[in-house]
């Protein structure tokens, strides 16, 4: 039996077929822009946004949408399109490692179940149960309630709960391809679980991993936002943007931009993951199954 050893050329060559493949179909391309520019914003905040998020104007209080403030300002004067483009820091930073450690544990875990199965896979499907059987959000706001509101806590709360999501669908994975041949031509070359896992199981069901990750990031800004409107997350004057729409939402009716505008770059955000995400799904989707 020989193996075929693909050279880092073919390797390019596969990858910028795969990549004109992606940016010729135009959900990926609008779904790309809006990330680049969401990526943008959040390493740049002082050289986009015109003013300080935290400084305080009182002549300026409550305007409305012009020129000089093209989002209001809030009740403090503060300019909100400054405060929206600073939020964009802390949320694609909630966006990243709410979900990071939950896909590395849930992926190392699921690999490990997927291939072993037996006992591991029992004591797995117990935790499953006992996780799932809560409702996520509320199960997350229970673990951040006991630890105390803030970032760092919601991130343990947040992973603590989600890498059963990423495990489950890992160890799906791991078992369709571990019936495959070239796992059991590893098997015979006396290589060890962990090579044939880790380099070659796991590469090859990386695809809706990564796919859902993508979709997830989308889900963990509006779990970020939401907690932060409860003031479980990010704490004022820290500019998220849901707080911005919690300290908006006693001024609808006066000043109704001071919760619109940070729910619109929500909603444009979530939009980038999930074009992204889509057309990534499409493009990895095998052919002829």
């Amino acid at each position: 039996m020989s193996i075929v050893v693909q050279s880092p050329i073919r390797k390019a060559g596969r990858l910028r077929a795969f990549l004109g493949r992606a940016f010729s179909r135009p959900s990926f391309v609008l779904g790309f822009a809006i990330l680049a520019l969401s990526i943008a914003l959040a390493l740049f905040p002082g050289l986009l946004a015109p003013y300080d998020p935290l400084a305080f104007d009182l002549s300026a209080i409550q305007q409305g949408p012009s020129l000089a403030h093209p989002f209001g300002t809030d009740n403090f004067g503060r300019d909100v399109l400054s405060r929206v483009i600073w939020a964009y820091r802390v949320d694609m930073q909630m966006a990243f490692f709410a979900t990071i450690f939950a896909l590395l544990i849930g992926m190392t875990v699921g690999a490990f179940v997927g291939y072993y199965g037996g006992i591991a896979d029992t004591i797995f499907g117990r935790c499953v149960d006992a996780i799932i059987t809560f409702p996520f959000l509320v199960l997350v706001i229970a673990i951040v309630a006991v630890l105390g509101p803030g970032l760092v806590n919601m991130y343990v709360a947040i992973t603590a709960v989600n890498w059963v999501y990423y495990a489950r669908l890992t160890q799906a994975e791991i078992m369709a391809q571990k019936a495959n041949d070239y796992a059991a031509a590893g098997r015979v070359l006396g290589y060890s679980d962990r090579r044939i896992i880790f380099r070659h199981l796991l590469p090859n069901a990386i695809s809706p991993i990564i796919v859902y990750w993508m979709t997830d990031m989308a889900l963990a800004i509006l779990l970020g936002s939401s907690l932060g409107y409860l003031g479980l997350g990010a704490q004022p004057p820290a500019a998220e943007w849901g707080v911005l729409i919690a300290e908006g939402r006693n001024f609808l009716l006066t000043a109704w931009w001071m919760s619109l505008m940070p729910g619109i770059a929500i909603v444009f955000t979530g939009l980038g993951f999930s074009l992204v995400g889509d057309a990534l799904a499409d493009l990895l989707r095998p052919k002829g199954r």
